[in-house]
């Protein structure tokens, strides 16, 4: 039976139990689809990342992620917790890690107060029309609504005010009707937070996803444009909560966060 190192980060908070929580499984290789897959069951978090070093090259893996019941193209809060486990125990001397994915280059680097800002694409929204039964299955009408071209079939929704995205409650059979959407609803923000937001993904498996760094590849373009300014504070208003910072260029979103390490732990693998 082989033993495989697991640990658990809670990304996009500096207390434990906030933000979002991920698993990391540091590889020689990756197994079959099927183990990683049932890894990530057992783990039964949003995401378990998989990383696998790239030859000899200092600080350089191959990175996929995975639901508890499908493989994903894009994840924020599992590369913040991925780059946070090689900068604490596979690499301690490196100030930023290089992640290769099947959406391209990823990088996570230290930022001098704590930080670790992941450099990801600008998925800039595009317009869409909305699926039949939104309004219904959000349980409040939309302003409008945009692809977040992901690749995974995700929706920028947006709403007028932020105590609408703090009470929103959706319907989660009427969403998984709506499959193979996820949902990604934002709205102005208070004070110092420029934007606020909340994320379904009951296609992918997860009913509310507690931080989600890849929604703000879509909807931190979409508050730069709207705004008129490039650099953002974000907040995810789900029941755990998260904050973001955002730096948006024409082709990159450079999105920051707090991450802690709250356990380690050994697989059992056959």
């Amino acid at each position: 039976m082989k033993q495989q190192p697991v640990f658990q980060v809670d990304a996009f908070t500096d207390q434990p139990f906030g933000g979002n929580p991920a698993a990391v499984c540091p590889m020689a290789e990756f197994p079959e689809d099927a183990l990683m897959q049932s890894i990530a069951l057992e783990n039964n978090l949003a995401e378990t990342a998989f990383i696998v070093p790239v030859g000899d090259q200092d600080a350089h893996y191959h990175l996929r992620w995975f639901t508890p019941a499908i493989e994903v193209q894009l994840c924020g809060h599992a590369t913040l917790a991925s780059g946070l486990v090689v900068f604490n125990h596979l690499e301690p001397e490196a100030d930023k890690v290089v992640f290769e994915t099947v959406s391209g280059t990823m990088k996570v680097t230290k930022l001098s107060d704590g930080r670790l800002c992941l450099d990801f694409p600008n998925l800039k929204p595009t317009p869409f029309d909305a699926p039949a039964g939104l309004a219904e299955a959000m349980g409040e009408a939309p302003s409008y609504v945009l692809d977040a071209n992901t690749g995974d079939d995700d929706l920028l929704i947006v709403y007028d005010n932020a105590q609408v995205i703090e009470t929103l409650t959706p319907d989660p059979a009427k969403m998984a009707a709506l499959s193979p959407y996820g949902f990604i609803v934002t709205a102005p923000g208070q004070g110092d937070i420029d934007f606020v937001s909340r994320c379904f993904f009951p296609n992918k498996g997860i009913p509310e996803d507690p931080v989600t760094g890849s929604a703000h590849c879509a909807a931190g373009p979409y508050w730069a444009e709207r705004l008129g300014k490039a650099s953002l504070r974000a907040r995810q208003v789900s029941a755990r909560g998260g904050d973001l910072w955002l730096e948006v260029s024409e082709a990159r979103v450079k999105i920051s966060g707090f991450a802690v390490e709250v356990m380690q732990g050994t697989l059992f693998l056959p």
